[in-house]
């Protein structure tokens, strides 16, 4: 699959394409649980169906904006720590400082705890790539380990044929 440049005016357009089928899906899923409190089985079970297909619409637009054939384990804990540090870090406190101006203390208080929470979710991510990586180090290790061990079992059996 062709890479599309992240500074590209198509790979913005993929991004809020994606952002829109996201907020769909979370929407459908937020508006069944609704119809379901209210009786309605059948309402919810359609805004259910509907919200699966949300989720594929994204995934399309996910895999162009970031092509399997170039992702890692290492590569897709980066980006996942990059945006929740963004988060953390800018989004949420620019949020809270609009919601403060403009008098929404219940906006307030959901900007803070989902700025903490986006906090808490880059040091775990922080935390596996560190693991992946010792893992990573560690399987290396047993690899070259069985390496020498099959050439030392292919040395001795050609020196046995001899």
């Amino acid at each position: 699959m062709h890479h599309i440049g992240h500074d590209t005016k198509t790979f913005k357009n993929l991004e809020a394409a994606f952002a829109g089928e996201s907020m769909a899906n979370r929407k459908y899923l937020y508006f069944a649980k609704l119809a379901r409190q209210l009786g309605n089985e059948e309402i919810a079970r359609l805004f259910e169906e509907t919200a699966h297909q949300e989720t594929g619409h994204a995934f399309s637009h996910l895999e162009l904006m970031y092509p399997t054939s170039e992702l890692t384990v290492e590569k897709i804990l980066e980006i996942a720590i990059e945006g929740e540090l963004y988060e953390t870090n800018t989004m949420y406190p620019d949020f809270e400082r609009t919601a403060r101006e403009e008098g929404q203390p219940g906006a307030v208080e959901e900007f803070q705890e989902q700025g903490a929470e986006s906090a808490e979710h880059a040091k775990i991510f922080e935390q596996a790539a560190k693991r992946f990586k010792a893992l990573t180090l560690v399987e290396a290790f047993h690899a070259r380990k069985y390496q020498q061990a099959l050439e030392h079992v292919n040395a001795e059996s050609e020196s046995g044929a001899a």
